[in-house]
């Protein structure tokens, strides 16, 4: 579901990971934004503007945290 919110919002995926690991790349500013309310991980710099960040989901992860997700993004 998650992977599906990011593609539709327009995220450019660094992979494309067959795992719960997704790999996006963000822009500082978003990044800085979603830090405050969002849980993920540095992966690696994209450029001077960008970068990889890992989310990571299981099947315990709720589709309404997926929605708060995607009304951030």
């Amino acid at each position: 579901m998650l992977r599906q919110v990011l593609r539709e919002k327009g995220y450019r995926f660094w992979i494309e990971s067959p795992t719960n690991q997704i790999f996006v790349v963000l822009d500082h500013e978003k990044m800085a934004e979603l830090k405050k309310q969002v849980m993920f991980s540095f992966w690696e710099k994209a450029d001077e503007n960008h970068t990889v960040v890992r989310f990571a989901t299981s099947w315990a992860t709720r589709a309404e945290n997926v929605e708060k997700l995607a009304a951030l993004l």
